[in-house]
Formats: structure tokens, sequence, C-alpha cells
């Protein structure tokens, strides 16, 4: 099989298992790593560690798969339904995690199947497919394989899909013919992802200072979430999608087919007072398969009670009393704050 064969009968494979873009690129030292290190060096990373450890893994594609030399870089459109309107005592899941699974064991099947059908036809090959847990610049690479281009909101943006999407990599040392990088910044002069921000985590266009950024408070971040940054969190208890909601390029974006996320109602909105009640194994039970279970549940309660102390949630009272009491003293601080909050409407 040639290459140029060997390459549209891959993206056709893809496609076929729900990929809705796909793209190849060579495996070369990416643009961006310089951008990334100074992000790093400007603190902008916060406490996720695990980046500047490995940082100079990113520097080459090569870290992830030795003797690598093409990527094929995939998208898969997550958007569903239109968020429902939170009421006091309810809080707002990003639109990633609404489904029954974690997206990254749904696209690492497809990625296992797309990568032996790879090997069926050529033998030889060495592949291995990623999804965000690898030493990876996927933005730099997706953009290299031309789908798209990097947004002043630091997202990567496709005209047809807008941002709504999950992006992944099929790393192999075997030659393929490469897609015409993607080099049009289409944002102008927009600035509404830059304006819309709550807590202000764009220093300047095209940067995130993720130390501000209410995903990373809600998701990233395992101690106290600074008060200053408290009422920016509004109604978010898990993840934020403001920066993408007021996005033109999102408009417009058709419904994702993949049944893995659609919405499970009662994460659109979440409801908050009874996850106080919820014991460690309880928990599990209900979202060790969902995105949700990466804050684990004391940092779900922490940013339930900060939620509902931003609400004035009077409802409430009850389940944060009984959060003062609760194991975890991240949980009881924030009940605390909360509490007081109300209290001071009262």
């Amino acid at each position: 099989m040639d290459v140029k064969q060997l390459t549209e009968d891959l993206k056709h494979e893809a496609r076929g298992l729900g990929f809705d873009l796909a793209g190849v690129c060579p495996a070369v030292a990416p643009d961006g790593f310089g951008r990334f290190r100074d992000w790093l060096a400007a603190g902008y990373g916060g406490e996720m560690h695990y980046l500047a450890e490995r940082q100079a893994a990113y520097e080459h594609p090569q870290s992830v798969l030795e003797g690598v030399r093409s990527i094929v870089m995939l998208a898969m459109n997550y958007k569903s339904q239109t968020p429902a309107a939170t009421m006091s005592g309810q809080g707002r899941v990003s639109r990633y995690a609404w489904g029954e699974a974690d997206y990254h064991d749904v696209i690492h099947k497809r990625l296992k199947q797309l990568a032996a059908t790879f090997r069926e036809w050529v033998p030889s090959a060495s592949v291995r497919g990623v999804v965000d847990t690898a030493p990876l610049l996927e933005r730099e690479f997706a953009q290299l394989a031309g789908l798209g281009w990097i947004g002043k909101n630091t997202l990567l943006l496709n005209k047809s899909l807008g941002s709504w999407f999950f992006l992944a990599a099929l790393l192999t040392d075997q030659p393929l013919e490469y897609d015409a990088p993607h080099e049009t910044d289409h944002c102008g002069t927009c600035r509404a992802c830059l304006d819309a921000c709550p807590t202000n985590a764009f220093p300047q266009p095209y940067v995130l200072d993720a130390t501000k950024c209410i995903s990373y408070l809600t998701i990233e971040l395992r101690e106290q979430i600074p008060e200053p940054l408290r009422a920016g969190l509004g109604d978010w208890v898990f993840g934020c999608d403001v920066c993408q909601d007021v996005c033109p390029w999102n408009h417009r974006v058709p419904p994702s087919s993949e049944a893995s996320f659609a919405p499970r109602e009662e994460q659109n909105p979440l409801e908050l007072a009874g996850l106080f009640y919820l014991t460690e194994e309880k928990f599990r039970d209900r979202f060790r398969k969902t995105p949700l279970w990466r804050s684990k549940r004391r940092g779900i309660l922490r940013n339930a009670a900060i939620v509902l102390g931003n609400q004035r949630a009077t409802t409430a009272i009850a389940a944060l009393t009984h959060g003062l009491d609760d194991p975890e003293p991240l949980v009881q601080e924030s009940c605390r704050w909360a509490l007081q909050r109300i209290n001071d409407i009262l």
C-alpha cells in the first residue's frame, strides 16, 4: 500500500470509528514549545506540577513514541443539548462531563481499534494512541495537521466544530502523506472570550493563567480555592464553558452523534445539597466512571459549597451544616465560608 492510499484509508477508518476530523502532520519539534516553557516559567501552570516535571518531554514527540515520523490528529465532537438553566441549589457542569462515560475511555477504545487496523495493514508499524495524558502539545500538532487554529482563549478552533471537540493523536514510525497546516487566524478583532471570563484568567490574548481559570480551580486545584476568586465561580461546580459559550464559532456547531456523550439529566444541572450526604463509597458508585471523579469527593463538595455560598442558597443550610462535620477539612472550611455568606443576608 502506497503512502497516499494508506493515509486516505487511515482517515476513512478514523471517521468510521466516530472521529469527526482527521489530519496528518510530521512528527517534529512543535513551534509552541518555547511558549509552553515561558508559560510554565510565568507560574501559569499552578499546581499542575506534572507539566513542569516532564517539561523536556514536550520538546519532541519522540518522547511519546520512539522513532515516530508521523502524527494523525483526530477530533471528536461532544456538543449535545443546550445547557439547562440553573436554579438556586444547583450547579453547572461543563458540557464535556455530562455523559455516562469518561471521554478518555471512549476515545482510547476507538484509538486501540484504529491502531490495530493500522498494524494489520502495516505489520511492522510501531503505533501509539494518546488522549490528553501524554507529553504532547496536541493543539500545536492539530494546527500543523490542518484541523484549525489556536484561538485567543487558547483552545483549538475549527470553522465547522468550533471548539466543542476532544483531541486525540495516533503516532507512528511510518511515513504518511501530510496535510497543509492551518495558517490563518480567524479570531480577528473579536474579544468575546477574553471579556466574558468571570475570573479574568487571560492576561493577554492567546495566554491563559490557569491559576485563575474556573476549570483549573474546580478540577485541578487540590487545596482551597483562593477567596478572592470564589465569587467568580458563580454556579460552576465542575469545569467552565464561558469562553466557549460566547465564541461566535461555537454558535452553529451540529450536535454530536456519539451516544456516550449524551447528557445524563442529573448532571445538567447538578443538584448540590444531596452531595453532602454521600459517603465516599456512595460518591464513588455514582461518579467513578465519569469525568467528575477527577476532582474526587472532597473537591466536588468544596466546589458545591462555594456555589451554594455564591447563590446564598438558604435551602441548603442543613446540607452545609452537615458538611461542617465532614471528615475532610477542605469541605469543612468551604461549608463554613458558604454559611457565612448566607448568614450575611439573613
